[in-house]
C-alpha cells in the first residue's frame, strides 16, 4: 500500500505512474474531491488493464430521513444535508464512469482513538432530548472487514451499507459508556436549543440502515453492537 499527497489541484505527480498497474484503490475523500479524481486520473486508470476494484467510501447520510424504518441499499435517497447531498453526487459520478466501482455507505464511524468514551471524558457529550431518534453506527476494524470482504465477494456498481447489527438511540449509547466509565450520564438538552449547523441536522434524520447485503457476502462483525465495540475500547483503556 502507498499514500500520496492530493489536496485538490495540489497532487504527488508519482501518483500518475503508480496508477498504471494498480490492482485496487479506495478513495476516502471529502466530497468534491471525486471531480479531481476523474479529471486527472480517470484516463490512466480506465486503461489500466490491471484495475479491478475500485472502491468509493460515502455515507448513509445519502438516505436522509426516514422516520425511523429500515433502510436497505435499495431505500429512496433523499438527503437532508448538504454533506448527504455531495455524497450522493460524488456516488452518481463515480457510477457513471467504467471503472470497476463498488459504494460503501458508512454509518457512524467509532474506534479506539474516537469513540463516545473519550468524548465523555473530555465533557464533549450533548444528549438530545428527542423521541424515536435512530442511529446506526459502525466500528472502524467492522469497516476494513467489509471492504476486504468485497475485494473477492462484490461484483461492479455492488453498494453495501455498512452498519452493526443494533441501529439505537445515541442516548442509549451514551448511558451505557457513562455506566462502563462510572460516572453520572450528561444532563439531556433540548433540539430546538440547539444552535443551527451540523449538530442540529444530524439529529433531524432517524433510520436503522440495513446491514444484510453485507453479511450476504460473508462478512462476521467483531463487533456486532456498540456494547461489544466500548467494552473492547474500554478494555484496552484499562
Amino acid at each position: 500500500m502507498k499514500s500520496f499527497y492530493l489536496e485538490e489541484e495540489k497532487f504527488d505527480l508519482k501518483i500518475i505512474e503508480y496508477l498504471k498497474d494498480v490492482t485496487h484503490v479506495l478513495v476516502s475523500t471529502p466530497p468534491k474531491i471525486e471531480d479531481v479524481i476523474i479529471k486527472n486520473f480517470y484516463d490512466i486508470l480506465s486503461s489500466n488493464k490491471k484495475l479491478i476494484w475500485f472502491g468509493y467510501l460515502s455515507s448513509t447520510s445519502v438516505y436522509g430521513n426516514h422516520d425511523g424504518e429500515w433502510v436497505t441499499e435499495n431505500s429512496n435517497t433523499n438527503p437532508t444535508s448538504d454533506a448527504g447531498m455531495n455524497r450522493l453526487h460524488a456516488e452518481k459520478k463515480f457510477l457513471q464512469t467504467n471503472l470497476p466501482v463498488r459504494i460503501f455507505r458508512l454509518s457512524g464511524i467509532y474506534s479506539k482513538e474516537r469513540n463516545v468514551l473519550n468524548r465523555l471524558k473530555h465533557q464533549e457529550i450533548r444528549v438530545v432530548q428527542m423521541k424515536n431518534q435512530i442511529f446506526s453506527r459502525i466500528h472502524v476494524e467492522d469497516i476494513a472487514q467489509t471492504l476486504w470482504n468485497s475485494f473477492q465477494k462484490s461484483k461492479v456498481k455492488d453498494i453495501f451499507n455498512v452498519s452493526d447489527d443494533m441501529p439505537c438511540s445515541y442516548k442509549e449509547v451514551v448511558e451505557y459508556a457513562s455506566k462502563l466509565l462510572g460516572i453520572e450520564k450528561p444532563k439531556e438538552v433540548s433540539f430546538k436549543d440547539l444552535p443551527e449547523g451540523s449538530m442540529k441536522n444530524f439529529y433531524l434524520d432517524s433510520k436503522k440502515v440495513s446491514n444484510q447485503k453485507a453479511k450476504l457476502m460473508g462478512l462476521q462483525l467483531k463487533y456486532p453492537t456498540y456494547k461489544e465495540g466500548l467494552d473492547s475500547i474500554f478494555n484496552q483503556f484499562n
